[in-house]
């Protein structure tokens, strides 16, 4: 089996650099019969070499001629990683949060045939989210984790956590519709994670760590308000049978 660990970035600057330096080090690092190749997806940064990083580091690289969401470039990503016969895709973010060193964790259950779709955890126990906004821990340990288990019908402790890992042959399921235009942005992640569970594959959650940058370096470029309802809406159009 192989497995292809994708990146998506937009304007990252050094936090790629540091997150992909990071990624190499685990990767030589790793044992076990699973090999990782790492893909960066750059989502059209205005900023200068991306590409230069994913070379610097032995990384595969697309890049999209302008700016089309963190949706689009998970879905190419997708695309990409099926098209390429690799057997499990993971995803994590390009900002220097996630703990490369635990890509075992979310790969395992799947290799081991216990899994189909492995979601990452910062509040599971041995999961850790260091020095969080109280805000951010609020909306993602209780309130978007609560109305998710709810629509989805399984308890889920960490739903927005975009560490996650899936199996690549679910992408082939004809009731999975990825291809829609309304989840180029944020509304992928919960609309698939949210999905698979509804569709009755097996889904598990291990602990991982999450641990916010520096404030000086920014937190997120998530839009108050408007991105956190593109997290939110999925759920709700799911609910009410507006999409499939």
């Amino acid at each position: 089996m192989k497995a292809l660990l994708i990146i998506p970035a937009f304007n990252e600057g050094r936090k790629l650099e540091e997150t992909s330096r990071r990624i190499r080090e685990a990767l030589e690092g790793q044992t076990g019969s699973i090999a990782v190749d790492a893909l960066i997806v750059d989502d059209g940064s205005t900023e200068p070499g991306v590409k230069e990083i994913a070379e610097k580091f032995q990384f595969l690289f697309i890049r999209n001629s302008e700016k089309r969401g963190v949706g689009y470039s998970i879905r190419r990503a997708y695309e990409y990683g099926y098209e390429k016969g690799y057997h499990i895709l993971l995803t994590m973010a390009g900002n220097n949060k996630d703990e490369p060193r635990e890509l075992n964790r979310l790969i395992e259950p799947i290799a081991a045939d216990r899994a189909d779709f492995v979601q990452g955890s910062r509040y599971l126990p041995g999961g850790n989210f260091g020095n969080m906004p109280a805000y951010r821990r609020l909306a993602t340990r209780f309130l978007h984790p609560w109305i998710f288990s709810v629509i989805s019908g399984m308890r889920i402790t960490d739903s927005t956590n975009g560490f996650r890992a899936i199996r690549a042959s679910v992408l082939r399921d004809r009731r999975l519709n990825l291809d829609q235009d309304w989840l180029n942005h944020y509304e992928l992640e919960p609309y698939l994670f949210c999905r698979v569970i509804r569709m009755g594959y097996r889904v598990t959650e291990v602990p991982v760590s999450k641990i916010y940058p520096d404030k000086k370096l920014g937190y997120s470029k998530m839009r108050p308000f408007v991105d956190w309802w593109s997290i939110l809406k999925p759920l709700f159009l799911l609910w009410f049978r507006l999409k499939k």
